[in-house]
């Protein structure tokens, strides 16, 4: 799985660059704020002034974006490679966050977290079981993740986009209840699940978790 995450990793940042290639940075920004304050209302979150937050897996312009006014933590391996290489992204825009340059396996806190966004990202981490226990570890007690995946829509397809890398961005190839399963395995509970958009393949969810 590590060289599978390592190609993944790859593509991941060749994908980037290939996206935000010619978009201006302004109107990304504005546009890519603007989804996330639209997510937040679709799945009923609030987040108070003052919250502490972590965005795991934050990508180059993740919900961080959008969480001024919050004791906010956000992290990914990419993250250096996001800053030289896009200008779409610099630490300096956002000081209201602390940026972690490293796997979600590996993050740990000493002061657990009111709030966890995971968004589109579990699918890309090298160890599947090893993330989910360190975004459990990051949250505190009564806090809440929002969660976000790529769920296959059909078994068949899973098994095969599981050992033929039909999806080579997601290393894992898992469906909805599956995804729950894993997260009550390891003492979650969820309390709902949001179908965000549905697809041929794959259909994206948002998963409300509570410790």
């Amino acid at each position: 799985m590590q060289l599978r995450w390592r190609i993944a990793q790859f593509f991941e940042m060749h994908w980037w660059r290939h996206y935000l290639s010619g978009k201006d940075k302004a109107a990304y920004l504005k546009w890519k704020k603007a989804y996330w304050h639209s997510l937040l209302r679709q799945v009923g979150w609030h987040i108070p002034d003052g919250a502490r937050v972590l965005d795991a897996g934050c990508g180059p312009a993740g919900i961080f974006t959008v969480l001024e006014g919050k004791e906010v933590e956000a992290l990914d391996p990419l993250l250096d490679e996001y800053e030289k290489s896009l200008m779409h992204f610099q630490r300096n825009d956002y000081p209201w966050v602390r940026f972690f340059t490293i796997p979600l396996e590996d993050f740990k806190t000493d002061k657990p977290f009111e709030y966890v966004f995971c968004l589109n990202a579990i699918n890309h981490v090298a160890s599947l079981d090893a993330s989910l226990k360190s975004l459990a570890g990051c949250l505190q007690p009564g806090g809440h993740m929002l969660l976000t995946v790529d769920a296959h829509n059909f078994s068949f397809l899973r098994q095969i986009f599981q050992w033929i890398p039909g999806d080579i961005l997601h290393p894992h190839q898992y469906e909805l209840a599956a995804y729950v399963s894993m997260l009550e395995q390891i003492g979650l509970r969820v309390e709902r699940s949001v179908l965000i958009k549905k697809e041929l393949i794959f259909s994206y969810y948002a998963l409300l978790v509570i410790k």
